[in-house]
């Protein structure tokens, strides 16, 4: 069933609806939609390489005066806001991929990218991303960006005095499993005391649920979030917090990066993206770096989109401009730029890609992420998936922080998930 744009806003899928008309319509330059001469972009600060973007206002101008507006704050409620009063709606529009799922139901709101050609592109594209643009029935309503392969950023030094494996392909190797890694995190806080391998348990949880090819919610509109594969992320995040390889610190704070200045904190599982968080976060650490594959398998976390609304009155040459910016090409300077993780595997074996790293050490973290890249595992993404997965989120988190009883947490994210399930008709 489709939304109407009034039931897009009654979903709940815009916030703060008037301050967004409000700061929104002095941005564009027509009512709804533009003329050729006039295409409108919308996306988000660290969205688009800069430099790309602004080749493509070379390249298509004058006869395209293409508006790339960055647009802050809560990007997605603005957007659906604005396609809802059908008033100053960009042409193209950025669409992050945490929100993807939710776009989907609404495909009519978009233009199906297939009338224009794209499938003749698909071979060129990680498959399992281009997917992640579908809709159920077939269209396709948005075109890939970038993703986030999961990588084991490590302390090589500190894994070493701990007797660990240190060497990319080494720790790769010898620290492939849940269990493996595991087993190291003991070794390391039983050989260097204060020194920990996880700051969370919650990245264990979300770097499992993301392993598999399943979700939270089926395509039957039926609740699977207490099914086997929940149980098992779930469990495993559990089971590190009990074998006591998970810190007290709160991530993102500054004592998390004091500890990882200090060589206490020399691990951390996350996507690509992380890389530029460290080259930032804590830059008296540059050459002390590694990347290894993540325990487990291949997993990913994010990764965006551009689509073209319906308003745009010239979709062929928004197409046109969409193809060029996302190209191999300037996918490799995006993520030069941006940290944006490529989606074209052609993008690889791009010299810019393939220079070693100072900041790991002289390492090609290419090496690493690019394989990842092209085994993400395929998981169907319900729009009510995010609602559906957030109470266990929520809870796994407690448990870590908290000391939370996990079987009291468990039975209260089920409970917080029925109340929604049943709210959002999705059977439990």
């Amino acid at each position: 069933m489709r939304l109407s744009r009034r039931g897009l806003l009654r979903a709940g899928l815009a916030t703060g609806a008037a301050g967004a008309l409000g700061g929104l319509a002095s941005s564009c330059a027509v009512p709804a939609g533009s003329t050729g001469n006039n295409m409108v972009l919308w996306y988000w600060n660290g969205g688009l390489s800069d430099t790309v973007v602004k080749n493509a206002k070379k390249r298509y101008g004058p006869a395209v005066d293409l508006k790339a507006i960055q647009i802050g704050g809560y990007y997605r409620s603005k957007l659906i806001t604005t396609m809802a009063g059908k008033a100053h709606i960009p042409d193209i529009a950025g669409l992050k991929g945490e929100d993807m799922a939710s776009y989907l139901p609404n495909a009519d709101q978009f233009v199906d990218l297939r009338t224009l050609g794209a499938d003749k592109l698909k071979s060129q594209y990680l498959s399992w991303k281009w997917d992640q643009g579908v809709a159920d029935d077939g269209s396709m309503i948005a075109f890939p960006i970038d993703c986030g392969p999961v990588g084991h950023f490590y302390q090589p030094a500190v894994f070493a005095k701990a007797g660990l494996p240190s060497e990319p392909a080494d720790v790769s190797r010898e620290i492939a499993t849940w269990e493996q890694f595991f087993a190291a995190g003991e070794q390391l806080r039983k050989r260097l005391p204060g020194t920990y391998l996880l700051t969370d348990i919650t990245s264990v949880f979300t770097m499992s649920m993301n392993q598999g090819t399943k979700q939270y919610v089926d395509k039957d509109r039926r609740f699977i979030g207490d099914e086997d594969h929940v149980r098992t992320a779930w469990a495993r995040a559990v089971e590190a917090k009990k074998r006591g390889i998970v810190s007290s610190i709160v991530s993102g704070t500054p004592d998390a990066l004091s500890a990882q200045e200090d060589g206490k904190l020399p691990s951390n599982l996350n996507a690509s993206w992380a890389s530029s968080d460290l080259k930032q976060g804590v830059p008296k650490t540059a050459g002390k770096w590694r990347v290894a594959a993540c325990p487990g398998g291949p997993s990913n976390i994010g990764g965006s989109f551009l689509a073209i609304t319906k308003e745009c009155r010239e979709p062929e040459k928004a197409f046109e401009i969409i193809t060029w910016l996302l190209n191999a090409e300037n996918q490799a300077q995006g993520f030069v730029d941006a940290g944006l993780f490529p989606s074209t595997p052609a993008s690889y074996a791009m010299k810019k890609l393939t220079e070693p790293d100072p900041f790991f050490g002289g390492q090609v973290t290419m090496d690493v992420f690019g394989p990842a890249a092209q085994k993400i595992p395929v998981a169907y993404n319900s729009p009510f998936d995010i609602a559906l997965g957030q109470p266990l989120k929520d809870e796994i988190k407690n448990v870590g922080v908290l000391g939370k009883n996990p079987e009291q947490a468990w039975k209260d994210a089920m409970s917080k998930c029925r109340r929604i399930a049943k709210h959002l008709g999705v059977s439990y």
